[in-house]
């Protein structure tokens, strides 16, 4: 029999709707029930494509010993994390506090009144490595929560005290100088490896902030250390050599062996940070990765409706990395003997394996020069493999749409476009611009969540503020100005939700939110850049294209607010680093007057998306109606390029080679 989660749209909750918990959806219904009944809340978050989540699962939840431990002694709460980043964020910081480390499945256990008491992630069902068995646990909480609730109580209540204190942001006065830039370099230097690349050690996560920092303020030392990061992860086995797309990280320091998992955020991410380094080397080798990453996300996590879904599983078939690895037998009934053989020789598939079974994970590391296939026989195999491997078993797929991620989409559609010319990705740009404010947009609100029609979930700071910059993005890619105009829209609702207008910076949610302990004000860059991130930079580019002063104070009013932070640990806000290089950086302001289509105003627009211009502001009008064109139309129709820098402005010019002389300087 089902429980509680079965009405639930999340997959993530529908993969437990059957469990013997009794398990109940986050909301009014489940705390009041804890209220009433005066128990504990044992709050487990998660999402679909986290492999521990599915091992907890099996073991402890599917289990109906535990269940009956957990349902007569606890209220039994599923959340998925990437529906409520802000339940996720807050908890997260309760059992790093508690514990010194994170990571899901999280569990947590609170009182009636959410305040944390004890936490954890994963527990095996009996005593282990270390570890606490759940089943024991959870009856030592039971009994203390029974014998000495007041404890409990007082307890939680102090340490729900302490995370108010530690999520408070003493907010600076002053706008951060470029010698922040110089601290976080050094630190990724120190950080650096120099063998495999990346900046740390094992497991490695892919650093696109850093590497996006360093090839905007570094050195040419500095970009041969970023450049060297990206090619190791192309080649690695965490990069999908057959279907395109990065996992979510690498277990071991040479990023061989992946978590197989593939996320929308990491994979919209890295496709811009390849395209950066396109832009910047002019390496083709890059915009190959980005554009089979692209791919990737058209082929296999693009909802027929426009929008994208979340991610793919690590497991199929109950393994963990599965469906990707190969055997060499594999290979060649897939390609034929001769092929075969080729292919496992260039791409590492050998009898003895790199991972578990004697199979192998696809990777291109030292391939000796002999076995390298020629280009186009390289990308056939790959695709005939690929192929091949599509009659597996796939992975689960999460096929929620969440609007924070498709804005990160958004953006690497409209940025593919320019830097690779194919119509399909802004063709996908658009179609995913349109899907969100079709679907979650409504009554000039917009949601954070869809899947199967339906929307929910008010959208949160970082909903709106990716979005946003998405719809920027957007706008430079095809130049309909009805984007930037909701963009503006979206952006004046992001500063009344969010905004504190006392210190600067932003919440990550609205005001007077029920369920929520405190609001929190998030600034530390993780895998995905922090609300304050994503808002500063959207309002900044915003600023630029609108001339909108109110865009442009709140974004350096972020700045400012967390510049003492920023200060002491320049490593954990590279994003926002990375914003503050936009503010400080002579501006780079390109009009062009005439209409997207004409093949002189294409002629000017490749000289300017060939080359890398750190925080260039980029239009295109047949009129005078936006700011940037106002004044600006060309004789007869003849298409003009108008470039300032700063506050000086040169006179208009006609060709690309003008333009070239103009951008150059």
């Amino acid at each position: 029999m089902p429980n509680h989660l079965a009405d639930s749209l999340s997959p993530y909750l529908l993969q437990h709707a059957h469990n013997p918990v009794d398990w109940h959806p986050w909301g009014e219904e489940a705390l009041a029930k804890a209220k009433a009944e005066q128990k504990p809340i044992f709050l487990s978050i998660g999402y679909s494509a986290c492999h521990w989540c599915h091992v907890m699962e099996r073991e402890s939840f599917e289990n109906p010993a535990v269940a009956d431990v957990m349902n007569t002694h606890f209220v039994n709460i599923k959340v998925d994390r990437e529906e409520r980043p802000d339940l996720d964020d807050l908890y997260m910081d309760a059992v790093q506090t508690l514990t010194g480390r994170g990571g899901w499945p999280m569990s947590v256990w609170l009182t009636p009144d959410l305040e944390p008491f004890y936490g954890g992630t994963y527990f095996p069902p009996e005593p282990r490595g270390g570890m606490p068995g759940f089943i024991p646990l959870l009856t030592r909480l039971a009994e203390v929560w029974q014998q000495d609730r007041a404890g409990v109580i007082g307890q939680a209540g102090r340490l729900a005290g302490e995370l108010q204190r530690q999520a408070a942001v003493e907010a600076g006065t002053e706008l951060p100088d470029e010698t922040l830039f110089d601290s976080a370099l050094a630190q990724l230097r120190q950080g650096f490896d120099g063998r495999w690349g990346g900046f740390g050690p094992a497991p490695k996560f892919p650093q696109h902030m850093a590497v996006e920092l360093i090839l905007a303020r570094g050195s040419a030392a500095d970009r041969a250390m970023a450049l060297r990061t990206l090619d190791a992860m192309w080649e690695g086995g965490m990069y999908d050599h057959l279907g395109g797309g990065f996992a979510r990280y690498s277990v071991d320091a040479q990023w061989l062996v992946p978590h197989f998992e593939k996320m929308l955020y990491d994979n919209a991410q890295l496709a811009c940070c390849y395209l950066t380094a396109f832009q910047t080397t002019g390496e083709e080798r890059y915009g190959q990765v980005a554009r089979e990453t692209l791919d990737y996300l058209l082929r296999d996590l693009r909802d027929p409706s426009g929008g994208f879904h979340s991610s793919e599983d690590a497991d199929s078939e109950g393994e963990e990395g599965r469906f990707y690895v190969f055997n060499p037998a594999q290979v060649r009934e897939a390609l034929g003997a001769e092929d075969g053989a080729r292919f496992c020789a260039a791409y590492g598939i050998t009898e003895g394996g790199n991972f578990e079974h004697g199979r192998s994970v696809v990777h291109h590391f030292s391939c000796p020069e002999g076995a390298r296939l020629p280009e186009g026989d390289d990308q056939a195999l790959r695709e005939t493999l690929r192929l091949w491997r599509d009659r597996r078993v796939r992975p689960g797929k999460d096929d929620k749409v969440l609007a924070a991620w498709d804005g990160l989409a958004l953006s690497a559609f409209a940025r593919g476009f320019q830097l690779l010319e194919d119509p399909r990705y802004l063709q996908a740009a658009q179609e995913c611009a349109a899907f969100l404010r079709r679907e979650l947009w409504r009554d000039g609100r917009l949601f954070r969540v869809w899947r199967q029609g339906q929307a929910h979930t008010p959208g949160f700071l970082e909903d709106s503020a990716a979005v946003v910059e998405g719809l920027v993005d957007l706008y430079e890619a095809g130049f309909d100005s009805a984007w930037l105009r909701w963009a503006e829209t979206l952006a004046e609702g992001l500063l009344a939700r969010f905004q504190d207008v006392a210190d600067g910076g932003f919440f990550s949610t609205e005001a007077n939110q029920a369920d929520l302990l405190f609001r929190q004000k998030p600034g530390f860059d993780n895998a995905l850049p922090a609300g304050n991130t994503l808002a500063a930079r959207a309002l900044l580019r915003l600023s630029r294209h609108l001339q909108r002063e109110d865009f442009r104070l709140a974004a350096e009013g972020t700045l400012r607010c967390f510049g003492p932070w920023m200060a002491r640990a320049p490593r954990a806000f590279l994003g926002l680093l990375g914003v503050l290089d936009l503010a400080l950086r002579e501006t780079v302001d390109v009009a062009i007057s005439g209409d997207p289509g004409d093949p002189g105003v294409k002629e000017l627009l490749s000289e300017v998306h060939r080359r890398f211009l750190p925080g260039r502001v980029l239009s295109v009008s047949p009129d005078q109606l936006l700011p940037l064109h106002e004044g600006r139309g060309g004789p007869s129709g003849r298409p003009l390029a108008f470039v300032c820098r700063g506050q000086t402005c040169a006179a208009p010019v006609g060709t690309a080679a003008e333009l070239a002389g103009l951008l150059h300087m």
